[in-house]
């Protein structure tokens, strides 16, 4: 999760909400890393774990992530929540919760939900304050 948080705190350089994820394989190393780029990029779908998702399957050289973990600084949203059970990652590890947007037990549970037909397993709330901590910093300089 310091992976996370620091690819979070690399967002600020282009004024991105910071935001970070990792994804490991089966042996734990590094396949992927992702930070907030919407601002940086213009492109919605620029969300930490979208990114980082994109570069584990071009590393693996396919789209199921059977047996990788994703590691996100906060709780993910649909669009998140969608993409982690298309990819078939088999742990999703967070760390704030999201009252607003959150679809991982917050507002919804996408990954839960037992329509699908995949749902990695959940781990919520690893170094939760410290990544509370950079949200609240940095939306207090933004409003």
């Amino acid at each position: 999760m310091r992976l996370a948080l620091d690819e979070a705190r690399s967002a600020l350089a282009t004024d991105d909400v910071p935001i970070g994820a990792v994804v490991l394989n089966p042996a734990g190393d590094v396949i992927g890393r992702g930070r907030n780029t919407r601002e940086a990029t213009g492109d919605p779908t620029g969300h930490a774990e979208v990114v980082a998702i994109r570069e584990a399957a071009q590393a693996v050289g396919e789209w199921r992530l059977s047996g990788c973990t994703l590691l996100v600084t906060l709780e993910p949203c649909t669009m998140c929540a969608g993409a982690i059970v298309l990819s078939r990652l088999s742990r999703l590890v967070f760390a704030a919760y999201d009252d607003k947007a959150g679809a991982v037990g917050s507002l919804w549970d996408v990954v839960r939900d037992r329509r699908l037909n995949h749902r990695p397993e959940v781990v919520a709330g690893v170094l939760a304050r410290e990544a509370s901590g950079l949200l609240d910093d940095f939306f207090r300089t933004h409003r």
